[in-house]
This record gives C-alpha cells, structure tokens and sequence, in this order.
C-alpha cells in the first residue's frame, strides 16, 4: 500500500531550501513551491550552493516528489505578443529551475484568452508547452491546470484540456494537475460519491485519467458552475467531507501527489486542512 502523498503549498522566504523544513513540520509527505517570487517578472538565477542545499534537505527528508507552480503574472493563453513572449520566457525558465532542483512536476494555469477566443487560447497555450519542451531537455513534465470557469478562460472544460494536450508533440512530458475547487466551479459536481465517480469517468472518457499526474485539493467558496475561483478550507465549502473522502479515495486518485492550496485564517490553517484530509483518507 503507497503511503498517501500529501502536502501543501510552502513559502520559500528566506531560502528555498527552507520550504523542505516547512513541508517537514507541517507532516507533508509531498509538497508544492514557488521557485521564485511569484508576483513579479524578474528571475534571480538560483545558486549552486542553495540547489544542492535543497537536493540534500529533499533527499534527507524522504520526498520522492514534489511539485513547482508557475508565478502569477505568465499567461501562456495571451494574445497579446509582449505578455506572451514574457510568459513563454517565464515557462522555460521554470522548466529549467525545476530540473535543476530534481522537482519533476511543473503546474501551469492554462490561462485566459482575453476575448481573441478559446481556439486562439488553446493554439498559444500549445505552442507555448511545445516550445519549452524542445527548448529544455530535462525529466520535468508540465501540468496543466484545469480553470475555474472565469470570463475568457481556457482549460475550465475536460474538451479544452484534450484538445491542448492533443497538439503537444512531446507527450511523454505533459500531463494534467486537476483543482478540485475548480472543477466545482466550473460545474464538474464532485459533491458526493456518484458525482466523484461520474465526473472522473468523463474526464477518462475525454482527457484520459492516465494523464493525470496530480491534484490541487481545494474546498470551493463558490457554488456549482460559479466561475468563481475561491478557495475554502477542506469541508468548509460547497464540496463538502463527503466529496473529499469519495475524491482522494478514488482508485485513479489515491496514489497521486495532491497538495492543498487552502487560505490560513481564523477559521483554519494547513494544519488543520491537513488533519482532516488525513482523518477523510482509507488507509
């Protein structure tokens, strides 16, 4: 039996080794970074001496996977040339710094077309993995997160996503992270056993469950089919226990790196998002 691979987003202040120490008190037995700044464009190049402080912690600590996210500002879906180019620059250079730091798995917001269309959204999308991909020869594999269903977005509808995927010439390095707040939002209903079960097997029928590589474990503020990107403390939100214990004990779940992404308020924190999760899983 696989041990549950469990964790959360980590901060990296200070050092990004010390997100390893972060994950380590928090129990994680997975976890999700940012390789740098988030809400900026700028790239400090990462020193070799915190590279191989994180290889080691990493190694010492017992993770066998751990994920990156791509910063904020990046939309690989943009049609506007500047932005695009800046966000395609962004996503090698995160493909790059994942390898460096032996972090396989890179998620990537699918992003927003701005109005120019989900056809043109998915082409600069496409485009924009393919040229990282042969740009970075490396192990790490770039996964693409389902969207929430805002205005103009890409990727909240499975069709989107296989359509995506369909266009990448190296498949072997491309998968899919699926978000459980947005799948609500976007109104894929995981609410209780049934609807878990039915909104998987469309995804297998669509997308395939064998490119799913990871999951982003979010309660949903908003209700089905929202569009509303909002995450809620695990059991606090629309989802609710009995989605969660059906979703993470899902035979195509289960053994998959899922980390949470959940606020840290008066009303909870990772910790005890974590705690509940842990109590929801069947060992």
């Amino acid at each position: 039996m696989i041990a549950m691979l469990l964790g959360a987003h980590v901060s990296i202040s200070g050092a990004i080794h010390l997100a390893i120490d972060r994950a380590s008190q928090l129990g994680c037995t997975t976890f999700q970074i940012f390789t740098r700044n988030p809400r900026g464009w700028t790239y400090t190049k990462l020193k070799q001496s915190e590279v191989e402080e994180f290889i080691r912690k990493f190694r010492q600590a017992g993770y066998t996977v751990a994920m990156a996210h791509m910063p904020y500002l990046p939309n690989i879906a943009s049609p506007k040339k500047l932005i695009y180019e800046k966000s395609v620059k962004s996503l090698i250079s995160e493909v790059e710094r994942c390898g460096q730091l032996g972090i396989n798995l890179l998620v990537v917001h699918i992003g927003s077309h701005l109005g120019a269309g989900i056809e043109k959204g998915i082409e600069n999308v496409a485009k924009a993995v393919n040229t990282a991909l042969e740009k970075v020869d490396n192990n790490v594999k770039i996964l693409l997160e389902n969207m929430a269903g805002q205005r103009n977005s890409c990727g909240s509808r499975f069709e989107d996503i296989a359509q995506i995927l369909s266009k990448i010439k190296n498949k072997s390095r491309v998968g899919v992270c699926l978000d459980t707040c947005h799948l609500y939002a976007a109104g894929y209903d995981i609410k209780t056993r049934a609807a878990v079960e039915a909104t998987l097997s469309k995804f297998d029928e669509i997308v395939g469950l064998e490119k799913l590589h990871a999951i982003h474990l979010n309660d949903s503020k908003g209700g089905l089919g929202s569009g509303l990107d909002r995450h809620e403390h695990i059991g606090k939100g629309y989802i609710g226990d009995e989605g969660f214990k059906a979703f993470i004990n899902h035979p195509s779940i289960r053994d998959k790196p899922m980390v949470i992404e959940t606020p840290e308020d008066e009303a909870g924190d990772y910790s005890t998002d974590l705690k509940k999760l842990r109590s929801l899983y069947q060992a």
